[in-house]
């Protein structure tokens, strides 16, 4: 089925700041964000058993146990397990992302991309997120930014493991579809370049945005459009850094990403238009976009990216962008 029949709309909910990440965010706090991001309409919530090993899903479970369970879909991920058993966060090698969830439960996290703990984690997700099914499975950054040089032996690993029980468990109904979710494009196209297993799309993180879309604009999209596939499109502010905040990449941002978002900035200041509205309707006007996650720690972020995609923003805006070489001049603007 594809991803844009299964999502009801094109703004979702990114739960990774559920998990604690980069603070601590009182249990209050994330309950309320939630409840905020239902109250708006949103029905489309992604998360993931590495965000704050189990924390948000048991966050947002919390927060949508009552809800009518046919009226909103969710995904979540598989790829890594979390134990009962605790370990020192400290210690952990999470690839690129060492720091971002040190506020996390400290549950041991194992990296598995086996059929027998695709399984397992998928019924692990059901019980902290309290409900009987999920719609999207996504697997879970078999890409570089984790694995370094033993990224392609982890992609084998789930190719022969985790791809295949889920082409099973979609054919059987028991989800409606799976996918990849990186931050990395390569680990898409490898997929795509195979015949077999059957993916229905993708959740790709931070590499179709504003501020990085080169790579995913000529190999990625025209491949997902071409086979009526889909792309969610994950950290639409590139980790915060295109709406003002210190990190790219879940790193600070460097100098060249600096000056970038300044350059953007001072056209869409000119033009009274808000940064996130650049960043999510650039992001939703490519063809082969299903629909944009960003996270949110506090409620009223929400209503911010809500009044972000309504926002109207004059095509010259877009053509100013393209003209002074800030966006590629393949990208489609939604003009």
């Amino acid at each position: 089925m594809a991803l844009k029949d299964i999502l009801p709309g094109k703004l979702g909910f990114g739960a990774a700041p559920l998990g604690n990440m980069f603070r601590d965010i009182p249990e209050q706090e994330a309950l309320a964000t939630v409840e905020a991001a239902w109250n708006d309409g949103i029905r489309y919530f992604d998360n993931a058993p590495f965000y704050g090993a189990g924390l948000a899903e048991l966050r947002m479970g919390e927060a949508l146990a009552g809800k009518p369970r046919d009226q909103y879909a969710i995904s979540t991920k598989v790829g890594r397990v979390i134990l009962d058993e605790i370990e020192d966060v400290s210690t952990r090698d999470l690839g690129e992302k060492g720091e971002v969830f040190k506020y996390g439960r400290p549950n041991k996290i194992v990296n598995d991309y086996s059929e027998d703990a695709t399984l397992r984690s998928i019924e692990d997700s059901l019980k902290r997120l309290k409900t009987d099914h999920i719609e999207i499975a996504w697997v879970h950054d078999v890409a570089q930014d984790f694995y370094g040089d033993e990224w392609l032996a982890i992609f084998e690993s789930a190719r022969k493991g985790a791809f295949k029980a889920l082409d099973r468990l979609r054919d059987e109904g028991v989800i409606k579809a799976w996918g990849l979710g990186v931050n990395r494009v390569e680990p898409i196209e490898l997929l795509l370049a195979l015949q077999e297993p059957r993916p229905d799309g993708f959740l790709l993180a931070g590499r179709y945005t504003l501020l990085d879309h080169e790579r995913a604009l000529q190999r990625v999209m025209p491949m997902v459009a071409e086979r009526g596939l889909g792309i969610v499109v994950g950290g639409p502010y590139s980790s915060g850094a295109l709406v003002g905040g210190p990190n790219f990449e879940y790193a600070p941002a460097t100098p060249t990403i600096l000056d970038k978002v300044a350059r953007i900035k001072s056209i869409a200041d000119r033009y009274g238009i808000s940064m996130k509205a650049a960043g999510l309707q650039f992001s939703l006007a490519n063809p082969a976009v299903a629909a944009v996650i960003p996270g949110a720690s506090k409620p009223d972020r929400i209503a911010e990216d809500r009044a972000a995609l309504d926002e109207v923003v004059p095509g010259d805006f877009w053509r100013e962008l393209r003209k002074a070489d800030l966006v590629n001049a393949e990208a489609p603007l939604p003009v």
